[in-house]
């Protein structure tokens, strides 16, 4: 019994803490919209709407500061569907940190812009006669959903491998600023819901997070709720994914189950365990749509 309760204590405790750092996050973001002068804000190609921050970009765009809309895991998406989801946003930059696609394009991109920038200050600086010192480097600011691959991508266009990666929604805690060139800064940030999208009750909203990658498989609490919503939109994937012809999600977990051999005794599928499976290979990009 005192085992069982220490466990809880610390479990409670950790998620205390966890709510409580969520709670900062939407401030940090905005936080790092306001100190940048351009802004990436990194989707999940696969949800680019959903994975999107109206409150954010409609900050951005208050301030006037410049955006790049970054499509990651591009290579996850067939090429007929990333030719359609083009023209939804601009400036944009398609890339895949996996595969270390675009990486190039988006660089010159940023470097592109940064230029512009450079420019203006440098002629408002020089009527002051004031030199462009390092407080003046352009700073770039990376936002985006939990899970859709900013510190990823922030590690590949820097060079380095200062900023975290973790295949858990959220990895990144701290505000981390990694040097891009001697000119330009980027400036990471934890992932953030928005604010109307965030629920812990709300099926729909915790459906919406566990696909987009912003609640773990490990965390949801009806992982089969979550199967179910992704059979809606991806049965033709998940069915050849699995090479089953399973005609609803129940069917599609029944033979998962069998499949990986998540089974209780007397021959029944662990549900759980083959829904939550069904969800790490999605979330882990296993499954292409």
């Amino acid at each position: 019994m005192r085992v069982r309760y220490s466990f809880s204590s610390r479990r409670t405790g950790h998620i205390e803490k966890i709510r409580k750092q969520r709670v900062k996050y939407p401030q940090v973001a905005k936080n790092i919209v306001d100190t940048s002068d351009i802004i990436l804000e990194v989707l999940d190609a696969r949800f680019l709407q959903e994975t999107r921050n109206p409150e954010l970009e409609k900050e951005i765009e208050k301030q006037n500061k410049k955006i790049i809309y970054v499509l990651n895991k591009a290579d996850l998406v067939k090429p007929s569907r990333l030719n359609e989801i083009k023209g939804t946003v601009f400036p944009y930059a398609i890339v895949s940190c996996t595969k270390r696609k675009g990486i190039k394009d988006l660089r010159d991109l940023i470097k592109r812009l940064a230029k512009t920038i450079e420019n203006r200050e440098m002629r408002e600086l020089r009527k002051d006669k004031v030199i462009l010192g390092e407080d003046k480097r352009i700073k770039v600011g990376v936002i985006g959903y939990p899970n859709a691959g900013k510190s990823s991508l922030l590690n590949i266009l820097s060079g380095s491998s200062k900023a975290g990666v973790g295949s858990e929604a959220g990895f990144t805690k701290n505000v981390q600023k990694i040097r891009l060139s001697e000119d330009i800064v980027l400036v990471d940030s934890p992932g953030v819901i928005p604010k109307e999208d965030y629920s812990v009750t709300d099926q729909e909203k915790i459906s919406k997070h566990t696909l987009a990658g912003g609640k773990s498989y490990t965390q949801v609490r009806d992982p089969d709720l979550v199967v179910l919503d992704l059979f809606k939109k991806h049965s033709d994937a998940l069915n050849n994914f699995y090479n089953v012809n399973a005609e609803d999600s129940e069917e599609l977990i029944e033979e998962v189950g069998k499949i990986k051999g998540f089974m209780k005794k007397g021959g029944v599928v662990n549900e759980d365990a083959a829904a939550r499976e069904i969800l790490r290979s999605w979330q882990f990009g296993e499954i292409k749509v």
